[in-house]
């Protein structure tokens, strides 16, 4: 009877101490691969799909909504950039409440020079809602434009669902403000939609979340607002400003590059391809009426043309006390990573970056860092600093990043906050895949075809006790110029990086007066081993492995091809390079429609000179077959 007892206690404990500590990921997807496109009628089109979410019962930690565009299965590519919206639109089933809760909205990239095979995988933290996201739910996808019906996407929404306790409960959603308001009519001034809300705390709420989803649309005279210009908002709560910020956003840096658009151009809080995150603000509840209330610089279209919308949603969420006291959360491996998201950066070599947040009621003053590569021995790292409930770091650790040939596997835990036993130690491990990197001969040559900027534009590489051993410096360079620099360097690790700091890359087609550069490192016979991408924005990245055993890869191509201008209103060049005489097919379209076709036989370079003065005005793309095999597209402009 005792001995029946023990083994009862035993294993109920086992089954208590696993609950405690295990968390499992749920996949929950409402668009899987559905083919989006607009209603050049109304400009607006919406997508509706179903997901059976956890039901109330189970305990929710993080939610993580990830947003996948594709190329079309059987329809051409969509071209413009768009706002979109991925609303929660009903819970409980097909009779159930409508909610017309904005979970994240998503600007669409330029798609006009992505081939059949491209993808883009986009992801936002909609914890928030987790009360709402419960049962079955309707997802609701807004897409807009005015584009031909015959163009689109290739759509998925899915939901990443983290298990365990929340690390808050929440008790109720609030919508703030929701809308597209005019900024800089004098006669209508944003004022007068962005008035101060009163709130009242629930008698157990600890504070609120006030999140913010605010991006700049239209951009007539003078001043291009709101798309293209950098104006400031104020959020205030109880009289007191909370947070003040330029609502600007860098697009030279963006992760899905390059687009057949206007891209790099800085915008009013987004870019092309992007899924934003919102501006997220955590207050302590008061239990006296609260006013909450957002400010934006005080602005007037001075010739009276309005063209500036903002859009804005805004919520507060309400929520208890935090659930533990000591408790931190692993948010994200920046590097090393295969994510398309950090894919500037990646592979890496010399520097791990993490961000981690205190999700603990305690201010985190410290915690351990146990990290490596699987197979590999483990390193550890002390952080000290001081993060409140919910903020986060972004941490740049101690290197090298070891690694195997082929994938490898980078793991990162967070050990004892402040010193404690972590109450939720279940988010406190992340891992992430990643790439070998690329080897290079110890002697190869940079050839580096300057813009008519050079000033622009530095180039350098390091080594692993980050000493400079090439570099060429803006004053280095002369306009339309081809500089060969041959690199020797020891067997080891490095990284190389070209810098630009008019934000417009080697080439961008908006942009013709700036000329065209390219930049590739080759091999003693010529060979490409590396090719960078001269439409780059800020410019670009590339660690690798130089060793006396590199062979060349067979995977990287040894065609280039460049078109100058891109943007024109007649004449154009296109300089072609292939390693052996193949067929050549050039090929202009217009929405996937062939305007003009060129072929060569027995090609292996030369530069061609083509006239499209007589096509109508607009965008075509040029498409580059190398035996009856599409290689290459860009996107022209006939002006």
């Amino acid at each position: 009877m005792k001995k029946s007892a023990l083994l009862f206690l035993v294993s109920a404990w086992v089954l208590f101490v696993g609950k405690i500590f295990s968390q499992n990921t749920l996949n929950v997807t409402t668009h899987k691969r559905v083919f989006i496109n607009t209603n050049m009628k109304e400009g607006k089109k919406s997508f509706f799909g179903w997901g059976v979410f956890p039901d109330a019962k189970e305990d929710v930690r993080r939610i993580k909504m990830q947003v996948t565009l594709a190329h079309p299965d059987s329809a051409a590519i969509a071209h413009w950039d768009y706002l979109d919206f991925i609303y929660l639109r009903r819970t409980g089933g097909k009779t159930g409440t409508s909610r017309d809760i904005e979970l994240g909205r998503l600007i669409t990239p330029y798609g006009s020079s992505f081939t059949k095979d491209w993808s883009f995988t986009w992801e936002v933290d909609v914890t928030d809602f987790a009360s709402l996201l419960r049962d079955s739910v309707e997802i609701e996808y807004v897409h807009s434009g005015y584009e031909p019906d015959k163009l689109g996407w290739s759509l998925t929404v899915n939901f990443a669902i983290l298990t365990g306790p929340a690390i808050a409960d929440p008790i109720s959603i609030t919508e703030l403000y929701k809308g597209q308001f005019p900024y800089g009519d004098k006669n209508d001034p944003i004022e007068n939609y962005l008035k101060p809300i009163p709130v009242t705390f629930a008698d157990d709420a600890a504070f609120g979340r006030i999140r913010i989803q605010q991006t700049g649309h239209g951009f007539g005279p003078p001043d291009g607002c709101s798309e293209f210009c950098s104006r400031w908002r104020e959020v205030i709560f109880n009289g007191k400003v909370i947070d003040r910020r330029d609502l600007w956003k860098d697009c030279g840096s963006n992760p899905l590059y390059p687009q057949g658009g206007t891209w790099v151009y800085d915008r009013g809080h987004w870019c092309p391809g992007d899924l934003q995150n919102p501006d997220c603000y955590d207050v302590k509840a008061d239990p006296k009426e609260s006013i909450i209330d957002i400010d934006m610089m005080p602005y007037v279209d001075s010739i009276g043309e309005v063209d500036g919308k903002e859009a804005i949603t805004a919520y507060i969420i309400q929520y208890k006390q935090p659930n533990h006291r000591f408790d931190v959360a692993m948010e994200e491996i920046e590097a090393p990573t295969n994510k398309q998201l950090y894919g500037r950066r990646n592979p890496s070599v010399f520097r791990p970056v993490i961000r981690f947040r205190n999700v603990g009621s305690e201010p985190l003053k410290e915690v351990e860092i146990r990290y490596g590569t699987k197979g590999f021995r483990n390193k550890s790292y002390k952080w000290t600093g001081r993060l409140g409930f919910y903020e986060e770091t972004t941490l740049v650790l101690p290197g090298p990043i070891e690694f195997n040939e082929g994938e490898n596997i980078f793991e990162v835990e967070l050990v004892k906050p402040n010193g404690k036993k972590d109450q939720w130690a279940a988010d406190n491990r992340m891992s992430s895949t990643f790439k070998s990197l690329k080897t290079l001969p110890l002697d190869f040559v940079v050839a580096y075809k300057t813009n008519k900027k050079p000033e622009e534009n530095r180039l350098f590489i390091i080594n692993e006790k980050q000493d400079t051993v090439y570099q060429r410096n803006p004053q280095q360079g002369k306009p339309d110029m081809l500089y060969t620099d041959t690199v020797h360097l020891k067997p080891g690790l490095y990284e190389f990086e070209l810098t630009d700091e008019g934000g417009d890359g080697l080439e961008f087609w908006a942009e013709p007066q700036q000329g065209y550069g390219y930049l590739r490192f080759l091999d003693a016979e010529g060979n490409i081993l590396h090719h960078f991408i001269s439409d780059c924005g800020n410019g670009q990245f590339l660690a690798f492995k130089a060793s006396p055993e590199a062979k060349l890869d067979s995977t990287v191509s040894q065609h280039a091809f460049f078109i100058y201008p891109r943007r024109t209103k007649d004449k154009l060049e296109l300089d072609a390079f292939l390693k052996n005489p193949q067929k050549l097919r050039v090929q202009f379209t217009a929405d996937e429609v062939p305007v003009e076709i060129h072929e060569y036989t027995h090609f292996k370079s030369g530069t061609f000179e083509y006239n499209i003065g007589y096509l109508p005005k607009g965008r075509y793309i040029v498409e580059i077959y190398v035996d009856d095999v599409l290689i290459h597209k860009d996107r022209i402009n006939r002006d």
